[in-house]
């Protein structure tokens, strides 16, 4: 990266740490994007270089984050011993539930604003400790190919599993309803099991 790429790097992450800022503590429809230019010390010029209005920077925010999540738990799963396509999936679901539970205002903000195709978008977030460029989403169907898997439907299995997560997980991390998120993590966890297992090429069939 030269020192042109490096300072419209530094402006982009400028704009999206001081939005960030802002929608948490103004919330987005008191923020404007003069707020939002002022407070990071760029022009508005440059704004529009990168995000064409605050919605837009908004739902880049959310991709960015969750796709950082993602990341993370990927190359903390490369650390481990752990294989097997479901005890892996789980690992790096703990690992990003332990992670939110240390920060809910960024739960409250993710789970706010995450769509599919926001969280489409996260997936294809490239993880940079890859040589090879993959994505998360492309390191998830890569993970079921090297353990010798097949699944029906696999981005339908892992929206129905992200959904699943996302939705039960925001109350138990924020209101501890109807259980606190240590105590349902067990119940979570075998419900992913059974959606592997439901998808399972072969089991599905011999289920009907």
């Amino acid at each position: 990266m030269n020192k042109l790429e490096h300072n419209k790097q530094l402006k982009k992450e400028a704009l999206f740490n001081t939005a960030f800022e802002l929608f948490m503590t103004k919330g987005i429809n008191k923020t404007t994007i003069s707020d939002i230019v002022q407070k990071a010390g760029v022009a508005k010029g440059t704004f529009y270089l990168y995000f064409s209005d605050k919605y837009d920077v908004r739902n880049k925010l959310v991709s960015k984050k969750a796709g950082e999540l993602f990341t993370k738990g990927y190359k903390e799963l490369k650390a481990t011993q752990i294989t097997g396509t479901e005890d892996s999936v789980i690992y790096i679901i703990d690992y990003i539930i332990n992670e939110l539970q240390q920060d809910k205002a960024l739960v409250t903000f993710i789970a706010k604003n995450l769509s599919w195709g926001i969280f489409r978008a996260a997936l294809n977030t490239p993880i940079a400790a890859e040589e090879n460029g993959l994505n998360f989403y492309d390191s998830f169907t890569n993970l079921i190919e090297e353990n010798g898997d097949h699944f029906d439907n696999p981005e339908i299995m892992l929206f129905t599993i992200v959904e699943l997560v996302g939705g039960t997980c925001h109350n138990c991390i924020l209101y501890h309803e109807p259980l606190t998120m240590d105590e349902y993590k067990p119940f979570l966890y075998d419900t992913i099991h059974g959606i592997f297992q439901q998808h399972r090429k072969g089991m599905s069939s011999q289920s009907q």
